[in-house]
């Protein structure tokens, strides 16, 4: 990340502190800049390794029809995603993310990211980036091991991160950064011993306020619940992830899109919640569920609230609260994403959750990062800022919650979480976007 014209980085939390510090003895500041001149420092950085698809690929990207025929869901391509969030209008100006550069931070990578991404954009249309550069600085990633799940697992992250922010902003450079390690700690703030434990690996986050950056975390694929250190095991009450409910991260939650063939709105997005929906549990766990299948929010208890959020401390109460702001991210709307690293099967790849939307977004950030002219720095006061002055840019969301249900341990739980409502709410934030009005308003707001 210490190079000129950054303005997308996709992390996984397991790479987080070790690359983050690789990265800090590079030279210059990540950054996302104007394609006009010099960029400043910059940068979103996209936080969470739970990518969720079906265990089967296909040798084309199977269309909305298909899907729901096959699968008794739906799925997107890009240009149904461009068009539902109102991209064409923009690319017509010019704004596309030319002179910005897109991180993403991912555990081992994927080995065959290069030739995978050429796949998706010959068989989509899209330009190549201009610039696509994969680094090691926290140390040489280990041989890829196809019977390692963990890689495997992080393979398909990387995929997913790459495709779909080059998806949105097509004329960004990617910078791949590859780390050594995974993530063994645990993402849920109650899987840390302590806050002090939290504290001790906020310097990267410090360190990205203090230059500018924009870090961007996805808030989970659990909904109100989370798991245990033991990454099988849920908690049977609400709570919060890390380092999405840091206040010096932007947390992006998961809607589900209604579309059509061409990328128009059947209706209203609402809170991802696939939860209860068994043709969603069969398509990624083979079974009927109910399965914890929604995107992740709640309020932190390590995390005072941010002077943001005094706006909406009514529903925050004390605590810092998640999501901040919601995109794509249902398996009931998966988008087609291609992969050919050994260990799975060569193909065509549904995948969903908050790991698709945390990317989605790291695009936006981009594109208002190319209007802006100069860094856009923390953005969370922006939105918030926004939300109160009903900016056109916001679509709110105002139907669906993040409750979730399970067995386990031979009993059944329910996790009772939050309901969208108008303006800011736990399930959505303040809400997901019209891009071709809500770039331009945070470009304008956001790092003065």
């Amino acid at each position: 990340m210490r190079l000129g014209g950054m303005a997308a980085l996709t992390v996984g939390f397991g790479a987080l502190t070790a690359a983050l510090a690789g990265l800090a003895s590079l030279s210059t500041p990540a950054v996302a800049g104007a394609a006009a001149r010099p960029a400043a420092p910059q940068a979103a950085v996209i936080i969470h390794p739970d990518v969720l698809h079906a265990g089967r690929g296909s040798r084309q990207p199977p269309t909305t029809a298909e899907c729901e025929t096959a699968f008794k869901v739906a799925c997107y391509e890009p240009n149904q995603i461009r068009h539902a969030y109102n991209l064409p209008a923009l690319y017509g100006r010019g704004v596309n993310g030319a002179g910005a550069t897109i991180v993403i931070v991912d555990s081992f990578g994927s080995p065959t990211i290069k030739n995978d991404l050429g796949v998706f954009d010959h068989q989509f249309g899209l330009p190549a980036p201009r610039s696509f550069k994969i680094i090691q600085p926290a140390g040489a990633v280990p041989r890829y091991n196809p019977n390692n799940p963990a890689m495997v697992g992080w393979a398909g992250e990387t995929s997913l991160d790459v495709e779909y922010a080059h998806t949105i902003a097509p004329d960004a450079n990617i910078l791949l950064v590859e780390t050594p390690v995974a993530e063994t700690e645990g993402v849920t703030e109650q899987t840390f011993r302590s806050k002090a434990s939290v504290g001790a690996l906020r310097g990267a986050y410090v360190d990205a306020y203090k230059h500018h950056v924009t870090v961007l975390a996805a808030s989970g694929d659990s909904g109100a619940a989370d798991v245990r250190l033991d990454a099988s095991t849920f908690y049977t009450f609400p709570v919060t992830s890390w380092p999405d409910s840091d206040p010096l991260v932007t947390a992006v939650g998961g809607t589900q899109l209604h579309l059509d063939a061409s990328g128009n709105r059947r209706s209203p997005d609402t809170v991802w919640n696939d939860t209860y929906n068994k043709s969603a549990n069969q398509f990624i766990f083979g079974d009927n569920g109910p399965n914890p299948l929604a995107g992740g929010g709640g309020k932190s208890i390590f995390f005072a609230r941010p002077s943001y959020q005094d706006r909406v401390r009514n529903i925050v109460g004390r605590g810092r609260g998640v999501p901040d702001i919601a995109m794509s991210a249902a398996c009931n709307g998966a988008v087609d994403v291609y992969q050919s690293f050994a260990g799975q099967p060569a193909g065509w790849y549904p995948s969903c959750g908050t790991s698709e939307a945390a990317p989605l977004f790291a695009g936006i950030v981009a594109l208002a990062d190319q209007v802006a002219h100069h860094p856009l720095g923390l953005i969370n006061p922006a939105l918030y800022a926004m939300s109160a002055s009903h900016a056109a840019g916001l679509a709110d969301v105002t139907s669906g919650n993040n409750t979730v249900s399970f067995r386990q341990n031979h009993h059944s739980y329910t996790v009772h979480g939050f309901n969208a409502r108008h303006g800011y709410d736990l399930a959505s934030g303040v809400g997901t976007v019209n891009a071709a009005l809500f770039v331009p308003e945070l470009a304008a707001l956001a790092g003065r």
